[in-house]
């Protein structure tokens, strides 16, 4: 969809949740210096509204998560958790056809806004599906938890990933979450249950120094080349059988990226220590402690001196399950059934904060209804049409009551 001409920024025609939307895009909650504080003022808004308990916790300094609640009829089952993170990545304004927090929605009904897909617009597709089920009386046995997480965007080490371990989550009770997707550029809607394990690994190489002008033996930089064509190597073989296999997807392989090269002080001196760093993603089909005994293979055979280490090293593999004898996702899959949407299972190629729930023990399915719209997370114009958004409260509106009454299971009594 190429962008239309801007549209009016509100309107007696435009749908409430649409202008909710719009509100909630134009908080400036970007990457370095989000504003955490206006966007939780807004969502307890919002929620004091529906009629649901809050709930801030602050997991370090300035980093707060917020839970919205609906009470469901029988407490003692476990809950459904919506999860959804409230920080957003920076943006080059000069790439944008529409400044990034206007939020503008030009004549096509597509709205131009850092966040539109990643992922304001779940967070309030969760909010206006609560709405429309409370206005028409609804109430299920199940405890329905919205929390907003911070820091999403630079790892979840200071949101999710905290708020796992405090006794504020574990009194939620979770039995099954929702977290984010991606949009899909065909009819399909992608569901991913599981997520790569990311590693970020710094590899050292150290060498004789010298004169620019010599031949000198056993220099980094040499050792530096032998590592780094080892690494793409293996990339590129990833690449190719991805490449040649059309039953696969970006998560069903490694994929792997020299990310910062580091070395050198002058044109005229040879480095004695050289430094490239890797950025890693590997399916939870890959044993973990096979493919480090491959990456420390490859800077043995760089030579001497040459060392690793990591920055990040996540080992859960936790995957959520997909067969139709799990109640969760019989709830789940039967509804997209009914309505007729055509699911593609996949693991998720980057990272949420899914994994840390998981890792807690908690089944997690990421799903953001997007279908027909491309994928632009992270890109220059992210937008969503107003319709595909609207169409998401609606698929939520369904999803909720199935998974808030998903009858009590035999752990549950």
């Amino acid at each position: 969809m190429s962008p239309g001409k801007p549209g009016k920024s509100t309107g007696a025609s435009e749908d409430p949740s649409v202008t909710l939307f719009r509100e909630y895009l134009r908080i400036d909650t970007v990457h370095p210096k989000p504003d955490y504080d206006a966007a939780i003022r807004f969502l307890e808004r919002v929620g004091t509204d529906l009629g649901l308990a809050c709930q801030k916790v602050e997991v370090c300094q300035g980093r707060v998560v917020l839970i919205l609640t609906w009470q469901g009829t029988n407490p003692r089952l476990r809950s459904v958790l919506l999860n959804s993170h409230t920080d957003v990545v920076p943006v080059f304004e000069e790439h944008w056809t529409y400044p990034p927090f206007e939020a503008v929605k030009d004549s096509q009904g597509n709205i131009y806004a850092r966040g539109a897909q990643d992922m304001k617009c779940v967070s309030i597709q969760y909010l206006e599906a609560i709405r429309r089920l409370k206005a028409e009386g609804k109430c299920f046995a199940r405890t329905i938890h919205l929390t907003f997480v911070p820091d999403e965007e630079v790892g979840g080490h200071k949101g999710m990933e905290m708020f796992v371990q405090r006794p504020e989550f574990r009194a939620l009770n979770v039995g099954f979450a929702l977290d984010e997707g991606l949009a899909s550029p065909s009819d399909t809607f992608s569901v991913f249950y599981g997520e790569k394990s990311p590693w970020w690994i710094k590899v050292k190489c150290a060498g004789s120094p010298g004169h620019g002008s010599r031949f000198i033996s056993n220099t980094a930089a040499e050792k530096m080349h032998k590592v780094i064509t080892s690494f793409l190597a293996f990339r590129e073989s990833e690449k190719q059988r991805l490449k040649s296999d059309s039953s696969l997807t970006l998560g069903d392989v490694t994929s792997l990226n020299l990310t910062m090269l580091e070395g050198g002080v002058s044109f005229n001196v040879v480095p004695s220590e050289m430094a490239a760093s890797f950025d890693i993603r590997i399916p939870p089909t890959v044993d973990l402690k096979a493919f480090e005994e491959q990456v420390a293979a490859w800077c043995r055979g760089a030579g001497d001196g040459v060392t690793y280490e990591f920055h990040q090293k996540c080992m859960d593999q936790h995957v959520t399950s997909t067969e139709e004898s799990d109640p969760w996702w019989k709830a789940f899959s039967g509804v997209c059934r009914d309505m007729k949407l055509q699911l593609k299972l996949e693991i998720f190629p980057a990272a949420t904060d899914s994994r840390y729930i998981r890792a807690a023990g908690h089944p997690a399915i990421g799903f953001s209804p997007m279908n027909c719209t491309p994928v632009l997370l992270h890109d220059h114009n992210e937008f969503l049409n107003e319709q595909v958004f609207l169409r998401g409260i609606d698929i939520y509106a369904r999803l909720l009551p199935a998974l808030a009454s998903v009858p009590p299971l035999p752990a549950e009594g």
